[in-house]
């Protein structure tokens, strides 16, 4: 990932409106900025949330609070506690997610 063009700045999440996207059960809220090609979102999954589609978009996901699972298209899955992160690359490993109580995650892709 190459970043330029992207003077300092400080973001104020509570402050960027939400996008509601459901999933297969529950719901995501977005927070999103764009810096350049650069996407950062904040983004909380409601209890009981299960993605609707499998990913292969590269992300760098931190857990704020609750915990994620994540299943990989090959059976493997992976929980995520506050203060683990995962990255993967783009079109490397179709993964989706899903939490039982909810989660917050900050996101880079």
């Amino acid at each position: 990932m190459q970043m330029s063009g992207i003077p300092f700045g400080t973001t104020d999440w509570a402050t960027i409106p939400k996008t509601e996207h459901t999933g297969e059960t529950g719901s995501a809220t977005w927070r999103t900025q764009k810096f350049g090609d650069v996407r950062v979102r904040m983004v909380e999954y409601t209890p009981g949330y299960l993605a609707d589609h499998w990913c292969v978009k590269g992300h760098i996901l931190l857990c704020l609070e609750g915990e994620l699972t994540t299943e990989l298209a090959d059976g493997r899955t992976f929980v995520l506690k506050p203060g683990m992160s995962y990255q993967v690359a783009d079109n490397a490993e179709p993964h989706r997610s899903s939490t039982t109580g909810g989660a917050k995650l900050f996101i880079v892709d």
